[in-house]
């Protein structure tokens, strides 16, 4: 899978600053291509997992691409002189980029990915099951529901995994403050015989910067 990573290693973001940077290149970029900002030409948002991601991970701005993203950064993003946020004009006279072809899917191998953005799992119909049921069926749902984010990614790239995926979660509840309103989110960890790339996000608003994963 063709992957393209870049970050602004002297710029100094707040997290929540994130769906700035993407509204940032949303308007620079956006008439380019709809995977810059995922909406069609009449403003509604086009269900996708999204091939361009922008992210606030330790203070840093970053965007991921993959696939037909990833050669769009490459081919906007390295003339970028400046970002503007909040009025504010940003010189970006330093940039880290990567571009490669990395390997995804199952392994017979084991590997251990850390969230470094809350995971926003569940949607307001899952979330009312979720608070009904004991820790057991909890766990459980998390886990279905961790599975099938990896097979959205996967889905999204034509990727189609037919052999099982297995996963194990070490994940810790926590409140998230999403557009105004208290979300539940979760932290943590978690282990699958999956092999997927850094810094690409799961579950719900991904091209926001949620969900973000690192391998441990």
């Amino acid at each position: 899978m063709n992957y393209t990573y870049l970050n602004f290693p002297e710029v100094l973001l707040k997290v929540r600053d994130g769906h700035k940077l993407r509204g940032y290149f949303a308007n620079k970029f956006g008439k380019d291509s709809d995977l810059f900002h995922n909406h069609d030409t009449d403003g509604k948002t086009i269900y996708r997992y999204p091939k361009i991601q922008y992210k606030v991970i330790n203070g840093s701005p970053m965007i991921i691409g993959i696939e037909d993203g990833a050669q769009l950064i490459i081919e906007r993003f390295l003339g970028i002189s400046h970002l503007e946020i909040d009025g504010l004009t940003i010189p970006t006279e330093h940039k880290n980029m990567k571009s490669r072809d990395v390997t995804i899917g199952v392994e017979s191998a084991l590997y251990t990915y850390d969230f470094l953005t809350p995971w926003l799992a569940l949607n307001s119909k899952n979330y009312q099951k979720f608070q009904r049921v004991d820790a057991k069926e909890q766990k459980s749902m998390l886990e279905s529901i961790i599975i099938r984010n990896m097979q959205s990614f996967f889905s999204s790239i034509r990727y189609f995994e037919k052999q099982r995926m297995m996963v194990s979660l070490d994940l810790q509840e926590i409140s998230v403050n999403f557009k105004n309103e208290s979300m539940t989110g979760f932290k943590g960890k978690f282990t699958t015989n999956v092999q997927l790339p850094n810094y690409i996000g799961l579950g719900k608003s991904v091209s926001r910067g949620f969900g973000t994963i690192l391998r441990l």
